[in-house]
């Protein structure tokens, strides 16, 4: 080697191992080759680095060595002497190790050495699949679950906490029950008893272990590890480093996970694990250029071609963004023809689960899905809700109380009231019957636990508070302890005997299958391809509502003009008498098996039905008639066909400059060109295609010919003609 320079061997993306006696070996990563001279400075030193490294940012990471025939205490360069010492001191080396090594992982991992090995053999060696030789990452999540009563932040949290588990205690598991509210798993192995529960906590704030067994005995060193390593965790966590080493190869990747997590990968998984986490990076990226370029773009459209919408990006740190849009069709239908009802919900759109979609959709006169507004965030944290529920508010151009509908999670319990105050928030009823369910446990047998959730649903939808405590009390005759949970959830928020907004029949609202719909679940497409195919999915859906309406030609829609009549039947039985010797009083009862008691001039009726539903009960209806009047008169006008007409009576234009799919993705092209990127086609489902995909570049198809008689038609091992010699 010339004089004054040293061939170095850059060494990223391992780790640093020590033995009891402090010898230090690095595991892991990969390498590169470069020349050091020795008038370099310390800033040359570093641009060379990042050159033969892809150019990585190097303000993340320190540079270490060791001396010469000492590898316990590693030198840090920091500055032009630390580097020229460097040089010094392996002048007569024929290499030299530097190491970069990122500031958050610049750690050491101590290793104890078992009897009768040399220690400098165990740091030369590598790690066995038993892992007995070497102390691994994972050896700190045997204590991740400790036990009955311990809490996490939600099921997530709880299953990642499992799979951790599992892997430091060597077995495998299999979930009984999954969701949002409850996860049960039991150990795969035969005969192994082994099974854990956690569950919201009856106060439903805390995610927490019921129950866990206290015998495991199938666990084994020799158990299969691959099968606890998914794609999808593999790439969670390779993905930093490979940000930082693009090149890291699958080899690699299964060496590192075997030496760190004691988990032995083939080559085909740690490459599907390197491509899903390559995907992500990938995503992350694009997503910046959207925030930079496409999405501004893409609001200017919309309000030019859907003039008075509102169309919002914000964006955040780490290309995370906040985009808002309320179509002025959409808002104008609300608020001139939907009942002053808003369902809040959040969306995981598939196969786009880095985004989530928060949804406020009402529900037009026949109770079908109606969407009004709709944002795309990274997750459903409070602070979100928030502004979109600012965005929201300053889109509506008419002021009136609204009453919101949502279930308990993402803080907006108090966020509602902080943006519209005058405003009323119930419980949707899907989610408290759901939650109801998962306190009936194994105990309860199917026919009780069918009673059970019946008894909730009547007091759900009592009318009085007299009905509605005598479905309390049966729940309580059952388990007290059921009865005393629904009532710390306050009847106010979801029961009808209390709740004081305007709901008119309405608990909850299907926003969620209608979108799921909507998206194709094939690609994975970019934030204005979403949010476009949603707007193309609106614009079809308010040009065929009201298409469909102009034949309607009662005062009532379809479906409320059944529920009149029906009620109507009802009343024909009943015996109406005015409350007072004035005849022209408009106060009646109304006699059936009880008494009720009608107001005319006030809609009210002390069965309270009228008041809950906007539509006129049957005890109503016995007064109109008697009295002369129409029934119609008497509905919220929410459910006349006046109504639903006018909510659909604007249309959402196209934005003809989105092209979806489109397969150019120059940024150089003109605004009035711009296309998006052709989606990211998702991985393929299992099984063989029932059909080899089409190329339409292939418009014939070359004959086959046969290579001994150069006849077309067949080939050589069927040819028939006879050899002559």
């Amino acid at each position: 080697m010339g004089k004054g320079q040293i061939v170095a061997v850059l060494q990223v993306g391992g780790q640093f191992w020590t033995d009891v006696d402090g010898h230090m070996s690095y595991c892991g990563g990969e390498a590169h080759a470069m020349l050091v001279k020795s008038d370099w400075t310390f800033s040359a030193f570093k641009h060379e680095i990042s050159s033969t490294l892809n150019n990585i940012k190097l303000d993340q990471f320190v540079f270490k060595y060791f001396l010469p025939k000492n590898n316990k205490t590693l030198i840090s360069i920091s500055n032009d002497k630390d580097l020229h010492r460097m040089v010094e001191f392996h002048a007569e080396s024929e290499t030299t190790y530097i190491y970069v090594i990122k500031k958050v992982d610049n750690r050491v991992v101590s290793v104890v050495a078992d009897s009768g090995t040399p220690v400098d053999a165990i740091a030369a060696m590598p790690t066995t699949q038993d892992g007995s030789k070497r102390q691994k990452v994972c050896a700190a999540w045997k204590n991740v679950i400790t036990g009955v009563g311990q809490v996490f932040e939600g099921p997530k949290d709880f299953r990642d906490a499992l799979h951790k588990y599992a892997i430091a205690h060597k077995f495998h598991y299999r979930f009984i029950k999954n969701d949002s509210s409850r996860v049960t798993a039991e150990c795969t192995g035969e005969d192994c008893p082994w099974r854990i529960h956690a569950s919201k906590s009856p106060a439903k704030k805390q995610f927490m272990i019921k129950k866990i067994s206290e015998s495991h005995t199938c666990e084994s060193d020799t158990v299969k590890s691959h099968r606890l390593a998914s794609q999808r965790w593999v790439a969670s966590v390779i993905k930093e480093k490979l940000r930082n080493s693009p090149n890291y190869r699958p080899r690699d990747i299964a060496n590192d996970l075997q030496h760190e997590y004691g988990l032995c990968l083939n080559y085909s998984q740690a490459w599907r694990g390197r491509s899903i986490a390559q995907k992500e990076l990938h995503s992350t990226q694009a997503t910046h250029e959207e925030v930079c370029s496409q999405l501004p773009w893409f609001c200017g459209r919309i309000m030019e071609t859907n003039p008075q919408s509102v169309a919002t990006v914000l964006a955040l740190e780490e290309s995370k963004i906040r985009f808002f849009v309320a179509f002025h069709a959409s808002v104008h239908g609300f608020e001139y023809g939907c009942r002053p009802l808003l369902f809040l919900d959040v969306l995981s759109v598939k196969p786009n689960k880095q985004w989530k979609l928060l949804a406020a959709s009402s529900v037009d006169s026949e109770g079908d899905v109606f969407p009004v507004a709709f944002a795309v965030v990274d997750d459903k944290s409070s602070e979100h809700w928030h502004w979109f529920l600012e965005q929201l508010k300053s889109s509506l151009s008419i002021s009136r109380a609204i009453t919101f509908i949502s279930n308990r999670e993402n803080g907006l319990w108090d966020e509602v009231p902080l943006v519209f105050p005058d405003s009323h928030h119930g419980y949707c009823v899907d989610y408290l019957i759901e939650e109801y369910k998962t306190q009936l446990d194994d105990a309860w047998t199917e026919e009780a636990r069918d009673a059970m959730v019946e008894h909730l649903k009547k007091a759900i939808y009592a009318c009085t508070v007299d009905e509605f405590n005598q479905y309390i009390e049966l729940i309580k005759c059952e388990s007290n302890k059921l009865a005393e949970w629904l009532m710390e959830i306050k009847p106010e928020r979801w029961s009808d005997a209390f709740f004081k907004g305007s709901r008119h029949g309405e608990y909850s609202c299907n926003i969620s299958g209608t979108v799921v719909e909507w998206i194709p679940t094939k690609y994975e497409l970019s934030v204005v391809q979403l949010v476009d195919t949603i707007r193309c999915k609106l614009m079809e859906m308010m040009y065929t509502r009201r298409e469909s309406s102009n034949s309607w030609t009662e005062v009532l829609t379809p479906t409320a003009n059944q529920k009149v009549q029906e009620e109507v039947s009802k009343a024909h039985t009943l015996n109406v008498i005015p409350a007072e010797s004035n005849e022209n009083s408009n106060v009646f009862k109304v006699c059936d098996d009880s008494v009720n008691v009608v107001n005319i001039d006030r809609w009210e009726c002390t069965c309270r039905k009228w008041h809950v539903s906007g539509l006129p009960c049957m005890h109503a209806i016995a007064v109109i008639e008697r009295i002369g009047h129409c029934p119609y008169d008497y509905c919220v006008k929410y459910f006349r066909t006046e109504c639903y007409r006018l909510t659909y009576s604007m249309s959402i234009n196209p934005i003809p400059d989105v092209i979806l799919p489109s397969m150019s993705s120059d940024p150089s092209q003109s605004p009035a060109t711009f296309t998006y990127p052709c989606p990211i086609r998702t991985r393929r489902r299992v099984g063989r295609p029932k059909e080899k995909p089409s190329d339409p570049r292939i418009t014939i198809k070359r004959a086959v010919r046969c290579s001994r008689c150069k006849a077309y038609g067949h080939n050589k091992s069927t040819c028939k003609v006879p050899i002559t010699t």
